[in-house]
């Protein structure tokens, strides 16, 4: 394993060295104290192992495709926006607007999630152990949140295809969002989910995760999909 330390750098130079490494042809990268910096690891095109041994801040791998990154510690804003592909595990929480934007890959958060979780999100997984907080799955489009705790005000307002489950308490669905039938295919796939990340009934950071039958299922209503001038009060609520 090459490593990076980032103590007294810069992010510009934490980057610089962790795409040294890799082309070097280094596939197993530690940074050492990155000490909250924002945009670190971004735009990483390889599939490789990338860990950060502590917090980072903003936009923590950003415009990524194909890296597993691990964060043992909590994370800024955007922590993955735009990825193509790729695995984002955040040990702590993470601020807002995680997974921001996805398009595919899997984005994993063992603890909370703050506001705009997913948001505009066009593929991919979004996986929170813990609690988000408002305007999560705002006008997403495809992929899959997961939500095992409580979630804030507007869940899912103005969504398109992607599908949300949530595990707690839904503190108000968000415009066109509603409550469709869990089937025997979306239990596996909780299931299937929760094994491949989490490895048990309980997340790395200690959460017990509720059983998958227990789960509410999120859909959009499609009412905002097309502009119709009957559903006026919905289409004004929502811009």
């Amino acid at each position: 394993m090459a490593e990076v330390s980032g103590g007294g750098k810069a992010s510009r130079e934490i980057n610089a060295e962790i795409k040294r490494l890799i082309a070097q042809g280094e596939t197993d990268i530690l940074v050492r104290d990155p000490g909250a910096r924002h945009n670190l690891g971004v735009a990483v095109l390889q599939p490789l192992r990338l860990t950060f041994d502590g917090s980072v801040g903003y936009y923590c791998a950003g415009l990524c495709d194909g890296p597993m990154v691990e964060i043992r510690g909590d994370t800024g804003w955007g922590v993955a926006e735009s990825m193509l592909n790729g695995t984002i595990i955040v040990h702590g929480s993470a601020g807002n607007g995680a997974a921001a934007a996805i398009r595919g890959g899997a984005v994993v958060v063992h603890g909370d999630a703050a506001a705009r979780a997913g948001v505009s999100m066009k593929g991919g997984l979004l996986l929170i152990a813990g609690n988000c907080g408002y305007m999560a799955g705002f006008m997403a489009q495809k992929g899959a949140l997961i939500v095992c705790g409580d979630t804030g005000e507007a869940f899912a307002d103005s969504m398109y295809e992607t599908v949300c489950y949530v595990g707690g308490r839904i503190a108000e669905l968000g415009n066109d969002a509603v409550v469709a039938e869990l089937t025997a295919e979306d239990v596996a796939f909780l299931k299937s989910t929760f094994s491949r990340y989490f490895g048990g009934e309980t997340s790395k950071s200690g959460r017990r995760i509720p059983r998958p039958h227990d789960f509410k299922k999120i859909v959009a209503g499609r009412k905002l999909w097309n502009f119709d001038k009957r559903e006026w009060a919905t289409w004004k609520e929502a811009l």
